[in-house]
């Protein structure tokens, strides 16, 4: 063992590969898991106290124990959040009876149309507003949605903002990425001015608010835009330090968004530890942390951006207070001079350059296929 490591903050849980959606950006349903090996709850009590959990998926709600799986997420920490499509209204509605302060963000692409075509499943929307207006009558307070931007939505990003303050609900967004999570390599975004444009839209929008939350929010989708010209992060991933990922089958990695075709590596599996700490500083996982801090790609996603933004706080709020003022003055927001902060990260973290994969195993790996039934299942509420 090496010296121990300061404990994680936040862990994203991935319940299962399993999901009835068929979106177009991300082919996780068409890699699902096999129920009977996903890692239960149980499982899970070995993790520590920490500050944020985020339940995800695939889909979390065609795990029949999802209850279980949120005793323990909620006695190991005071925000618990699940990710997922909204297709099960009456299932996500019954979860919050019996955990009211539970926290749920719906994942939508767009406006009807465009969110059903994107999503592959007809009358998602439907679904997804359905469930989101049912857990606001319920009084849930901690509900929201949120848009990943790829060629064609960027447009409907505003609207669904405006959807989300008449609702008075969270609004989250992403851009599409490539990484084993997703099994795709070819997510790349065309109409970056399009696109930028739109984001930059949102950003003053944002920063016109009365919320200093939204005004930080504003600050991440800098990084989206970032992001999208392929620069890179204005500060540093430290992914497998402040936040982890657990997969299905128990292995954790610092990130989803690693590729082999960069490198893939796990920490280790809970699975194979009595104590989480034995995990969190052994060899193996300090041995990752070192692939994370040389890691070629510039990411930017919640996961692990928003555990540095709060690190290093003050960059965020200079740029915030310093825009902010703009907005309260009816100047414009410049989106084209994006900072980078140097807080003594490697200087080869997110350059870009260009592996060549030394195959393609991960198309070639053997992987689950979900029976009729199982699919039946997962499509009914």
């Amino acid at each position: 063992m090496t010296q121990s490591v300061t404990p994680p903050t936040d862990v994203s849980i991935i319940t299962t590969y399993r999901c009835q959606m068929r979106c177009k950006m991300c082919d996780i349903w068409d890699h699902p898991t096999d129920r009977k090996k996903e890692i239960t709850a149980k499982d899970l009590e070995i993790l520590p106290k920490i500050k944020f959990v985020n339940i995800t998926g695939g889909e979390p709600f065609v795990r029949n124990d999802l209850n279980e799986i949120i005793e323990v997420a909620m006695n190991k920490s005071d925000r618990v959040v699940i990710s997922t499509s909204g297709w099960h209204t009456n299932r996500i509605s019954k979860l919050a009876e019996q955990f009211p302060d539970i926290g749920i963000r719906v994942s939508i692409e767009g406006l009807s149309q465009r969110n059903d075509q994107l999503r592959g499943r007809e009358g998602g929307f439907d679904k997804g507003m359905r469930t989101l207006l049912t857990l606001r009558d319920m009084g849930v307070k901690d509900i929201g949605f949120g848009i990943t931007v790829s060629n064609n939505n960027s447009e409907d990003m505003l609207w669904l903002y405006k959807v989300s303050k008449a609702f008075g609900m969270e609004f989250a967004t992403a851009a599409f990425h490539n990484s084993f999570y997703f099994h795709r390599n070819d997510n790349v975004i065309h109409n970056k001015d399009e696109v930028i444009g739109d984001f930059h839209k949102l950003i003053e929008a944002m920063l016109s608010e009365n919320s200093p939350k939204s005004w930080y929010r504003a600050f991440f989708n800098l990084g989206l835009i970032n992001y999208i010209r392929g620069n890179r992060r204005m500060l540093p991933c430290e992914a497998g330090s402040a936040n982890f990922f657990i997969e299905p089958y128990g292995d954790v990695f610092p990130c989803n968004g690693s590729e082999e075709a960069y490198w893939k590596e796990s920490m280790g599996n809970i699975r194979d530890f009595n104590i989480f700490d034995d995990l969190w500083n052994s060899d193996q996982a300090n041995r990752v942390r070192k692939l994370v801090s040389t890691c070629p790609k510039n990411c930017w996603m919640v996961g692990t951006a928003a555990p540095v933004m709060k690190k290093y706080l003050r960059h965020p709020t200079g740029w915030v207070m310093k825009n902010k003022v703009k907005s309260l003055l009816g100047k414009p927001i410049c989106v084209d001079d994006v900072p980078y902060f140097d807080v003594g990260q490697d200087p080869r973290q997110g350059d870009l350059r260009k592996l060549v994969p030394s195959s393609d195993s991960q198309n070639q790996k053997q992987h689950y296929v979900l029976s009729e039934l199982e699919l039946k299942e997962m499509l009914s509420d």
